[in-house]
């Protein structure tokens, strides 16, 4: 596995309207590889694969990652922000962060200090609004450099531990990762017309892939995302969503999606043929871009997701198993190389 590769892709900025480094970087990485490509009016990048017939395939990773916008500096240049995505708030405390102004500077996430909360402070669970980025410098040094509307990224490099990666932004420049392996490993003749999207703004409501959808109209479509891996000490089984080294998750729904049961099917029965480790995933709450796949075309597509399952997700220490990642990049290359051989008329038995 590259894992410079996804070091790299993990560690670009990126926040959602402000995709601009991990796209470059994206575009760049495309110039090596058998595909046409496009940028249309959002920002969302489109990799062409022809395929032997007419009918199309569409797998969406996006971009953009959870950050901030800074909404005000206050008169001794302390930052105050908006949040671009969902956050626990209680994560944010002592992290480090990257305010993109002019220049890169270093921030970090300040609080009130514990020795003078009182009880009642330290017994209430923290709220966003209790936060605010010092950079250390006055105010008027602050404003040469920042400007309100600036975005601001989480600052944390990508390591290996044991058999694992971790890093922040693993949600979702994983999968950024996974399709581009994926568009290196297809071979040169496909059934369809594959469509790899790389999207945009997704952690703020599926946005990029909503327009994308809309324009190519895909006949099958795959969502490409991480999910919870909750099987930590405290998680009871019917907690745990998936679990690392455990293999590939394939989605039946989460709370913006019931997957096609024809694609959920394909892609179990895909998985065992070709001996990739598989995991089933119900996601109780969050969405991924695979709703948007589903229903934004004018008759919609025959949807599913390759999830991969990652611990501490939206922290700054997420955590994936290699193992798990390459039975992903696997399961879509698969999925996608034999879409021509399955019956897509049998809905299977009515339960």
């Amino acid at each position: 596995m590259n894992i410079a590769l996804l070091k790299t892709i993990c560690e670009i900025a990126g926040a959602p309207g402000h995709e601009n480094r991990i796209r470059e970087f994206v575009l760049n990485e495309l110039k090596s590889l058998n595909v046409e490509v496009s940028v249309d009016k959002m920002g969302n990048v489109t990799a062409l694969r022809k395929g032997r017939e007419r009918k199309k395939v569409m797998a969406a990773a996006h971009m953009d990652e959870i950050g901030f916008i800074v909404t005000h500096i206050d008169d001794k240049g302390f930052l105050r922000f908006n949040t671009l995505g969902g956050f626990d708030p209680k994560t944010l405390t002592a992290q480090r962060v990257i305010v993109h102004g002019k220049e890169d500077i270093i921030g970090v996430m300040g609080s009130k200090p514990v020795h003078i909360m009182s009880p009642e402070e330290k017994n209430k669970a923290p709220q966003t609004g209790d936060y605010f980025i010092d950079l250390g410098m006055p105010k008027d040094q602050v404003e040469k450099i920042v400007s309100i509307g600036n975005p601001v990224t989480r600052q944390r490099e990508l390591i290996e531990m044991g058999n694992c990666v971790n890093c922040k932004s693993i949600d979702n420049r994983v999968s950024v990762f996974v399709l581009l392996e994926t568009l290196r490993k297809l071979p040169a003749s496909i059934p369809y017309d594959f469509y790899a999207v790389f999207t945009v703004q997704e952690e703020v409501g599926l946005r990029g892939a909503s327009v994308a959808a809309h324009h190519i109209e895909p006949d099958f479509a795959f969502g490409l995302d991480t999910t919870v891996a909750f099987d930590t000490p405290g998680a009871r089984p019917h907690e745990m969503v998936t679990e690392l080294g455990k293999g590939a998750g394939i989605k039946i729904m989460d709370s913006s999606t019931i997957c096609d049961s024809r694609m959920i099917a394909y892609m179990k029965q895909t998985a065992d043929k070709h001996s990739i480790t598989w995991q089933p995933e119900i996601l109780p709450a969050g969405g991924t871009d695979t709703a948007a796949l589903q229903r934004n075309g004018k008759t919609g597509a025959i949807a599913g997701a390759v999830s991969i399952p990652t611990r501490h997700i939206h922290q700054v220490i997420e955590m994936a198993d290699k193992g798990d990642i390459q039975h992903c990049i696997d399961l879509l290359t698969t999925c996608v190389s034999e879409l021509d051989g399955y019956d897509w008329g049998h809905w299977g038995p009515v339960n």
